[in-house]
C-alpha cells in the first residue's frame, strides 16, 4: 500500500514486556495487529470510493463534479493524511501518548466515515477533514508502539513487524471488497460500513489494550523549561490550529472563502517542494555535516525524489485508473458485474502473495554478496511502475478504438506496480533511517513523508488530465508517464554505482 507511515518517537522509560504471548509475540500485537487491520479496512474501503462518488452524476447519487475537481480533492486529502501524520507524531510524543492517541484517532476516523454516510456537500467535506486529522494522529503512532513492545535486540521484532504489515494488507483487501460491494446499492452505505469498520477496531482496542502494558502509555516529558507550562502552551496551539482549520472549513462551506481545488493542489505542491529543497539546503550547507554525513545526505534527497516521482504515478489507483475501471473496462460477467472498486484490493493481494518472496530474494542475493545498494533498489522500482503504464498504454489504444478492454490489463499493470512498491518502499524507509545523521533522523523522516504528501497531491493533478471527454489523449499521457518514470528509474540506475560510494561503509 502507500508508503508506511513515520514512526513516533515517543517513549516509555523501558520498553513493555507483557507476559501473555500471541505466536510467540507479546499479546499486545494481535492489538495493534486487529486495530491498524480495520483502520486500514476503512481508509482504503473509503478511498477506493471517493473519486468514484465525487464525479458520478447528482442523479445518481454523486456529486456531479468534473474529472479534474475531483481527482484534486483526492490528491489534497490523500496527501493531507501524510502531512498531518507529522504533528501527530508530536502530539503523541509530547501530549498524549502513543495509545491514546490511537483511541482518540480512531474516534475522529470513525466520526469522519459516519459523517460522509450523511448525504449533503457539508457532511462530506467535513467527514474527509475528520478522516484526514484522525488518520494523521493514528497512522505515525499506532506502528510505534509495535516497535515499544520489544526489548532492545530482541530478535522477534522484525517479524512482529512482517506479521503487523500483513494486518495492514488484510485490511486494504478487504475493504475495497465489502465497502464497494455496498456502494453499489447507495454509496453511504458504502461510506458507513467504512465507519463500522473502523467501530470494530476501536471495540477491541478497548477490551484488550491491557495487553499492550506501558508500551506507548505516556507521553515523553519536555527536555528544556517547565513541564506544565509547555502543555498548557501545546494544548493552546493545537486547539488554536483545529479552530482555524474549522474557520477555514466554514468560510468554504458558506462561500465567503472560494476554493479552486486544482489551484490549491498545484500551490500546495509548490510549497512541499521549496519546503523540502529549503530543507536539504540548509542541513547540506549549515547543518554541521562530517564530509561523510553530507555525502549520506545527498543520497536521502535522492531517494526521496525518486519516491515523490513513484507516488505520483503509483497513486493513479485511486484516481485515473479507478476511472479506467469504471467507464472503459468490462466488468459484466454472465449475471454479476463486477464493483469498480474490488480493483482496488488487487494491490493488497498481490503484497501479501510477493512480500515473502522479495524478502527471501533480498536475503539470497545478500548472502552472495550481490544485494543491490539502495538507489538501485528504488531505480528497480520506478522501472516497474513505468513497465506497468507501459501495459496501460495498449489497452488505452484500445479504448481509443471503442473497445472496452478485459480487466486482465488493469491486473497487470497493478501486478507490476505491486512489485516497483515493494522494491521502493521499504527500503527507502529504512534507507532514511540508517543512513540520517544521529541528530537529523526525525527531520529527515519528515522529509520522507513530505514527499509522500507532495507525490500524491502531484498524483491527482496527474490524474485530471485523464478526461472521459478527451479519450484520444489517454495513448500520449500514459506513454509520458511512462517515459518520465523508467527515464528516471534508468538514470538512477546507471547514477547507482558513483552514488554508493557516497555512502561509505556502514558504521
Amino acid at each position: 500500500m502507500t508508503p508506511p507511515s513515520a514512526q513516533s518517537t515517543g517513549a516509555a522509560a523501558l520498553p513493555a514486556q507483557p507476559e501473555a504471548t500471541w505466536v510467540g509475540h507479546p499479546r499486545g500485537l494481535l492489538t495493534l495487529f486487529m486495530t491498524e487491520m480495520w483502520e486500514r479496512f476503512s481508509y482504503y474501503g473509503m478511498r477506493a470510493l471517493l473519486v468514484l462518488f465525487m464525479v458520478a452524476a447528482i442523479q445518481d447519487g454523486g456529486m456531479g463534479l468534473t474529472d479534474q475537481t475531483a481527482t484534486a480533492i483526492y490528491g489534497l486529502y490523500t496527501a493531507a493524511v501524510y502531512l498531518l501524520s507529522l504533528p501527530g507524531g508530536w502530539m503523541a510524543d509530547r501530549l498524549l501518548g502513543a495509545q491514546r492517541a490511537i483511541w482518540y484517532g480512531g474516534i475522529v476516523i470513525m466520526s469522519g466515515h459516519f459523517t460522509l454516510a450523511i448525504p449533503g456537500v457539508p457532511t462530506f467535506f467535513l467527514g474527509l477533514v475528520l478522516i484526514a486529522l484522525g488518520t494523521g494522529l493514528l497512522k505515525p503512532n499506532i506502528s510505534a508502539v509495535v516497535g515499544e513492545l520489544y526489548a532492545p535486540g530482541d530478535p522477534r521484532r522484525d517479524g512482529g513487524f512482517t506479521i503487523y504489515y500483513m494486518g495492514i494488507n488484510i485490511g486494504a483487501f478487504l475493504g475495497p471488497l465489502a465497502c464497494g460491494w455496498l456502494a453499489t446499492e447507495n454509496w453511504h452505505y458504502g461510506f458507513a460500513a467504512a465507519g463500522v469498520g473502523m467501530l470494530f477496531g476501536l471495540i477491541q482496542f478497548a477490551l484488550t489494550r491491557k495487553h499492550m502494558g506501558t508500551a506507548g502509555l505516556k507521553p515523553a516529558r519536555t527536555s528544556t523549561g517547565d513541564d506544565a507550562t509547555f502543555r498548557r502552551r501545546s494544548w493552546i496551539g493545537v486547539w488554536a490550529s483545529l479552530a482555524l482549520v474549522g474557520v477555514l472549513l466554514i468560510g468554504g462551506l458558506t462561500g465567503l472563502i472560494r476554493y479552486d481545488a486544482v489551484g490549491l493542489a498545484q500551490s500546495a505542491s509548490y510549497v512541499i517542494l521549496l519546503v523540502t529543497a529549503a530543507f536539504f539546503a540548509y542541513v547540506l550547507g549549515l547543518g554541521g555535516l562530517s564530509s561523510r554525513e553530507r555525502g549520506r545526505v545527498i543520497i536521502i534527497a535522492v531517494l526521496i525524489f525518486a519516491a515523490t516521482v513513484f507516488w505520483a504515478g503509483f497513486e493513479q489507483a485511486g484516481s485515473s485508473l479507478n476511472l479506467f475501471a469504471e467507464r472503459f473496462t468490462v466488468r459484466d460477467f454472465g449475471n454479476f458485474t463486477v464493483p469498480t472498486t474490488w480493483f482496488q484490493s488487487l494491490n493488497s493481494a498481490f503484497i501479501l502473495i510477493l512480500a515473502p518472496l522479495y524478502s527471501m530474494l533480498w536475503l539470497a542475493l545478500a548472502k552472495r554478496r550481490l544485494d543491490p545498494n539502495p538507489v538501485l533498489k528504488m531505480a528497480m522500482g520506478l522501472i516497474m511502475l513505468g513497465l506497468g503504464f507501459a501495459v496501460m498504454i495498449f489497452a488505452a489504444q484500445l479504448v481509443v478504438r471503442g473497445d472496452a478492454v478485459l480487466p486482465t490489463w488493469l491486473i497487470f499493470t497493478y501486478l507490476l506496480h505491486t512489485m516497483g512498491e515493494l522494491a521502493l518502499s521499504p527500503v527507502g524507509l529504512s534507507s532514511v533511517t540508517r543512513l540520517s545523521p544521529r541528530r537529523y533522523v526525525g527531520q529527515m523522516m519528515g522529509a520522507w513523508f513530505l514527499a509522500a504528501s507532495l507525490g500524491n497531491i502531484l498524483a491527482g493533478l496527474i490524474a485530471g488530465e485523464f478526461r472521459a471527454d478527451t479519450v484520444e489523449t489517454m495513448p500520449g499521457l500514459y506513454t509520458q508517464i511512462v517515459l518520465t518514470t523508467a527515464g528516471i528509474g534508468l538514470l538512477l540506475a546507471v547514477a547507482s554505482v558513483p552514488l554508493k560510494r557516497l555512502i561509505g561503509k556502514e558504521s
